[in-house]
């Protein structure tokens, strides 16, 4: 998704896949865009290619309406990066600090007033910000009121209303609740790969997590059949009623890598998948 830095969503979808990918996995024969075999650039047709790309970008669009008017908070974080003269990146790899046990709903809080606490709700709320939820207006509702800054908590419900509206579901095949048709599950899960602190001051953290994820419609006459995309979210996090909690976020796409030619699988094995295998919390 790309996602913009007043704390909403700004571009053209809810996911945006890079759009430089060297592989393209497509259908062998009609039916299941799934399939069970390996997918070829050469069997795609072009009407298959025009509704994927359409569904992009009618969600990086309801990202971009909801994120108008923002209060400047990437040019904050970009500002405060690192420059080449600053000190080297540190790796990614787990710090060992023991996770949160707190929750609010289903998602981890009580993160610590630390760099660890703070990259570790950053990854977490990476998490939340770009599920499937997000689509519902009852769930997304609780996730605002879990993940974002009380001052920012009302601004930010209007604008995701606004932005998933009942003509957007629509055009996504969801009805008014962000419920798939029949015999579809529509997914839309996040993987953080690393998370990286740009800036630490008092009561503020300016964040990255780099992330993978999946989405799309799983369904035997899905015309989205879920794919995977590579992106980094920006999150500004302030200290607020005992945790951190989100200000505002922003989304790029990439790093992504070359796609592997790995065997695709059924429709039915992917949405079965998703409701069998539950996430994580993620600590830095």
């Amino acid at each position: 998704m790309s996602l913009s830095d007043d704390g909403g969503y700004g571009g053209d979808g809810h996911r945006s896949p890079e759009a430089g990918q060297t592989r393209t996995r497509l259908p062998e024969s009609d039916g299941d865009l799934y399939g069970s075999g390996r997918r070829s650039r050469a069997g795609l047709s072009s009407r298959n290619l025009v509704t994927i790309v359409g569904v992009i970008v009618l969600l990086l669009a309801a990202i971009a309406f909801a994120n108008r008017g923002g209060s400047g908070n990437n040019e904050s974080a970009s500002s405060d990066s690192p420059k080449d003269s600053g000190p080297a990146a540190r790796p990614t790899t787990p710090t060992g600090t023991k996770p949160v046990t707190g929750k609010n709903g289903t998602i981890a809080s009580g993160f610590a007033k630390t760099e660890q606490g703070a990259e570790s709700a950053a990854a977490n709320y990476a998490v939340a910000l770009v599920s499937a939820n997000m689509l519902k207006p009852n769930e997304r509702h609780a996730i605002i009121k879990q993940v974002f800054a009380p001052t920012k908590a009302d601004e930010m419900q209007g604008k995701l209303d606004a932005a998933y509206s009942t003509a957007f579901l629509k055009k996504l095949a969801l009805d008014a609740n962000g419920n798939a048709a029949q015999g579809m599950t529509y997914i839309s899960r996040t993987v953080p790969v690393g998370t990286k602190l740009v800036k630490l001051s008092g009561d503020t953290a300016n964040l990255e997590v780099w992330c993978t994820g999946l989405f799309g419609t799983a369904g035997a006459k899905s015309t989205t059949p879920v794919t995977t995309d590579w992106f980094t979210m920006r999150l500004q996090l302030k200290w607020a009623s005992g945790d951190w909690k989100v200000e505002g976020f922003s989304q790029q796409s990439g790093p992504a890598p070359v796609n592997g030619d790995v065997k695709t699988s059924g429709a039915d094995q992917i949405a079965k998948a998703v409701a069998q295998y539950g996430g994580f919390t993620y600590a830095r």
